[in-house]
This record gives C-alpha cells, structure tokens and sequence, in this order.
C-alpha cells in the first residue's frame, strides 16, 4: 500500500502522508498531477491511502472508495433526540451507563448508536479484526465533526480495538458488560448497500461461530444481538429464537440472559 494526498497538498497533508506511511507500513508518494490510475501504473500497487482536507479514503481498483462517515448513525441520533425510538437499542434494552462490546464493529454506525445511548457513564467497545476498516473507524473517530449534539461526544468515547472478536471473548469475565453485538458479513449479502459493497472483500468475511455465541451469552448480563439478513438461517443456526424481522431486509435475533 502506498499513502498520497489530493492535488496541491498542504504541509500537514504531507506530514500526515509521511506519518501515516510509516506506521501502516507503506511508503509516502508524491502525488504531482497524476490520477490514482497513473499512481498504481507507476509504482504497482493497487492499494491507495489518500489524504484529503476533508477526509482519509481508502482506494482500491477493483471497490468504491472506503472511509469513514457516521452515515445513518446520525441519522438515528436525529431522531432519538426528536424522542423518537431506535428499534436495535430498544431490542437490546440499552440504558444510560451500559457496558456493551460491539464484535464486528465496521465503520462504526451502531457503534456511535449505541455510545449515544448509554452515555458518558457508559462504555463501547469496538472491534475491527481487518486492518483498513479499524485503522480508518479510529481516525474517523477521533477527527470528524458534527453538528449533531452529542455526536462528537458519543465518537470520542468508543474504544477501538483492532482484535479478532472470538480472542477477544474468550479473555472476558462472566457478566462483565451489559451488551455483546454481533454485525457479521451477512451470509445473503444486501447488494444495494452502498457501504456493504465498499467494505466487503476487506472486512472479515467468516461466519459466526458457535464458540462465539457461547462466549458472548457467559459475558453478557442482559443479552446479545445479531444482526443479519431477515431471510438468514444463520439465527435458527446459532439459537437465535427470537427474531424480530421488519419490512427491510435486515433482521435482529436476540438471546437475553
């Protein structure tokens, strides 16, 4: 992978391709006036950091730009604030001050949901095993603003961690925190997401195991989700038995301990 900026960088957009380079393990390029095409015919690589006054993107030839955006995260803060429900924290019981371990966290969206609900008393852990997803939900994080209330608040909070979720797990005690979520590459995949298409193939892809349902049911006080495909027989797999389908295509299964 290599790390460039936009067209006509400023000295920090420089600093922080330098930077950025050396701690990802890639190398810093120039950019001058070439395209991402002409950058990849140049040096061979297919994999792009770009550094923008906006923004950190992830380019890849083959998948649309990925980077970090609260998306429908502040989206569902927006209503909240209106006092209207959130159908993933109301199945879950999410209260003000709960622990909750978000396993697959993505790009972060429930994880911001949830953060904003259990508050400055609460705790969000999230976990991204792949590398390019956690390296850009930590910058993204920690740098972007909004105009939501309590937004910035609720991204500042969230503990990243770049862990493989069944590790994880497995170094947790009994019903140390309140929550365990799991948002797993669905088995059916949603090909209409936008977001979904840019982060598969990079995200990990595995099934959700036995082992880790087990774990989460030990750790959890109150419950653990699962988020998939409404369709999904990945529920009745798992043990699942309560499923909460909408007129989306996406379905929550719940087991409350």
């Amino acid at each position: 992978m290599f790390v460039t900026t936009s067209y006509d960088p400023n000295p920090a957009q420089r600093e922080e391709a330098r930077r950025l380079a050396a701690e990802l393990g890639g190398r810093a390029v120039d950019r001058r006036r070439m395209t991402l095409a002409q950058l990849r015919a140049r040096y061979g690589d297919e994999d792009i950091l770009l550094i923008s006054k906006e923004r950190i993107e992830y380019h890849h030839e083959l998948r649309q730009p990925l980077f970090f955006h609260p998306s429908t995260a502040a989206v569902r803060i927006k209503r909240l604030i209106k006092g209207e429900p959130d159908s993933l924290l109301e199945l879950a019981g999410v209260r003000p001050g709960d622990r909750i371990v978000d396993c697959t966290a993505g790009l972060g969206s429930d994880s911001l949901v949830f953060s904003y609900a259990a508050g400055p008393e609460g705790h969000v852990t999230a976990l991204e095993s792949a590398p390019i997803p956690c390296f850009l939900l930590k910058q993204g994080l920690k740098t972007y603003h909004s105009d939501v209330p309590g937004l910035n608040e609720s991204m500042r909070r969230i503990e990243v961690l770049g862990a493989d979720h069944l590790t994880y797990l497995r170094g947790l005690p009994p019903k140390s925190v309140d929550l365990v979520y799991f948002d797993p590459m669905f088995r059916k995949p949603i090909t209409e997401s936008n977001s979904i298409r840019a982060i598969r193939g990079l995200a990990d892809d595995r099934a959700l195991s036995e082992e880790a349902v087990g774990l989460a049911l030990s750790a959890a006080r109150r419950a653990v989700v699962l988020k998939e495909h409404r369709d999904s027989a990945e529920f009745d797999r798992l043990g699942f038995a309560e499923v909460h389908r909408s007129s989306t295509k996406i379905a929550y299964g719940v087991i409350r301990t």
